[in-house]
């Protein structure tokens, strides 16, 4: 088998090498224009790379232009496209849109158009749940969103995420092009940007400064915490694999974590290190437009077709903040 997977130097892109080099036979043409989120080094840094790195084929392309037939030929025949490759940092969206919608909704639209000629089994297009804009609370506690509901992005970043999944949809529905949309959240693992949220806890916690959590006040009163449902990188891989494997096109996945408050993680990290830090609260609508106090997926839908996370929530932590502490030159 062959997997065309776009975004392989990423943080999730290259979690996903290492876990298809693991876990399969497969060879993997990585896709990857190498912005400031990608990185070949993480490629080379995986303990497999020495032995199973000969699986692996780089090709570098903005996917903001089209597949050409040189570009095709290099490529060669595959089976299966993962498309994850994308802008992602909210706060970049909210500064200048325009390369969101150039990558994410053009790039996948590119993309799209590549699949029609080359025809692989299934084409997977990794989404976010930010999609459906923020979860809510009532008496019953979160009400997490299940695939299928109403788009309500708050963002540019999440509006060309939902731009490009209407695209998925209409070639499924247009060309027949074997689309599986997964939607994930709140990534971490190892050598994740120094700028999301885990490795600055790790950072703060070093340094003894400060660490800032997001939060609703009124009257100056904290009176909620923003939450998150938290997905190693790893299982995040292990999810695609298995819809790679049993997912039906046409159809929409969630590949969900465990839920907790962003406070909640902090003290986790603080118990992993031994070591506590001031924590400072700072009300989420001075932050930042389009941030949302609280997102969450249900995850019924993969677990009813059989797929549960390998690693659960308080192992995975553990072992990247062991491993971070052990590799500080990743943060």
């Amino acid at each position: 088998m062959k997997l065309l997977l776009t975004g392989g130097c990423g943080f999730i892109g290259h979690h996903t090498v290492e876990h298809i080099l693991k876990k399969t036979d497969w060879d993997i043409v990585v896709m990857d224009r190498l912005t400031y989120a990608g990185n070949l080094n993480f490629l080379s840094d995986l303990d497999c790379w020495a032995s199973e790195g000969h699986r692996v084929k780089f090709i570098y392309h903005d996917f903001r232009s089209p597949i050409s037939e040189t570009l095709s030929s290099l490529i060669g025949p595959l089976d299966y496209i993962i498309h994850m490759g994308a802008e992602s940092h909210v706060d970049r969206s909210i500064d200048d849109p325009i390369p969101f919608a150039e990558s994410n909704v053009i790039g996948t639209v590119n993309l799209l158009n590549y699949a029609r000629e080359v025809k692989p089994k299934k084409f997977i297009y990794v989404s976010t749940d930010e999609v459906y804009g923020p979860v809510h609370k009532d008496e019953k506690g979160l009400q997490l969103h299940k695939e299928g509901e109403p788009h309500n992005p708050s963002n540019p970043y999440s509006a060309s995420k939902s731009g490009a999944e209407a695209f998925c949809i209409a070639y499924h529905n247009t060309y027949g092009t074997p689309v599986i949309i997964s939607n994930t959240m709140n990534n971490f693992g190892e050598r994740q940007n120094r700028e999301k949220f885990l490795p600055r806890v790790l950072k703060s916690i070093i340094d003894g400064t400060p660490m800032t959590v997001h939060c609703k006040k009124i009257d100056g009163k904290v009176v909620d915490i923003s939450s998150r449902c938290w997905l190693h990188a790893r299982n995040h891989a292990d999810g695609l694999l298995f819809l790679l494997e049993n997912g039906t096109p046409g159809e929409k996945y969630n590949i969900t974590g465990e839920w907790a408050s962003v406070e909640d993680m902090v003290h986790k990290v603080e118990d992993i290190m031994g070591k506590k830090i001031e924590i400072k609260y700072e009300d989420f609508h001075s932050f930042r437009p389009g941030h949302d106090m609280h997102y969450g997926l249900d995850g019924s839908k993969m677990k009813e077709l059989g797929w549960n996370p390998p690693l659960n929530l308080e192992d995975s932590l553990s072992h990247v903040v062991k491993w971070t502490v052990q590799h500080p030159k990743w943060l």
